[in-house]
């Protein structure tokens, strides 16, 4: 059984934020193993599907960002689950806009989601799929450019790397992050 955390905030204000990036690729993911909505726990909402023999928990906390760990935490001691079962998947300042990239463990670079987990944890060492979404220009506050919405003229770039970034999910569901390293990190991103 495998864990996959989506970050994000809840409502419609932050709707396709960059700093949401993670839910799109839940939802995309979600559609494409055809899960099944499963009732609301650990402050999140949750579906269930099934990749290769894998069974799969796909997570928004409804947290709000700053608080992902407080769902995080429990959910993977309910389901008893060790860290190498659990995929985070979050927008990343550090990488250029609408690369992919996974890895396995690291700072948090800033990001208070990855923070919270962190701490709720008591480690950083879980998969992580990055989504890159660029620094901001100068003078803007980075809180402002992660809050800030995708402007319209990049819908189709960014629904090609949501496509990506879920791939690279399954992947490292069905394979484990080593394995799916190798695939998803050479991989060319969507132009």
């Amino acid at each position: 059984m495998k864990l996959v955390v989506a970050l994000g905030n809840p409502g419609d204000a932050y709707a396709r934020t960059r700093h949401n990036v993670g839910w799109l690729v839940a939802d995309h993911l979600a559609r494409h193993l055809s899960a099944r909505s499963a009732p609301d726990k650990f402050g999140a909402e949750l579906a269930e599907a099934r990749s290769g023999d894998e069974r799969i928990w796909i997570m928004k906390p409804q947290t709000f960002m700053n608080h992902s760990g407080e769902s995080v935490g429990p959910a993977l001691k309910f389901w008893k689950l060790e860290l190498e079962d659990l995929v985070v998947v979050h927008d990343d300042m550090e990488l250029d806009p609408f690369r992919v990239q996974l890895k396995v463990g690291g700072g948090h670079g800033g990001h208070n989601g990855l923070k919270s987990i962190n701490a709720h944890l008591g480690s950083p060492d879980y998969a992580r799929v990055r989504v890159g979404v660029g620094r901001p220009p100068a003078k803007l506050d980075p809180a402002d450019y992660v809050l800030g919405r995708f402007p319209r003229a990049e819908d189709a770039v960014v629904e090609g790397c949501v496509v990506v970034a879920a791939e690279a999910v399954r992947l490292t569901c069905e394979l484990g992050a080593v394995k799916a390293m190798n695939q998803v990190n050479r991989r060319r991103e969507p132009a």
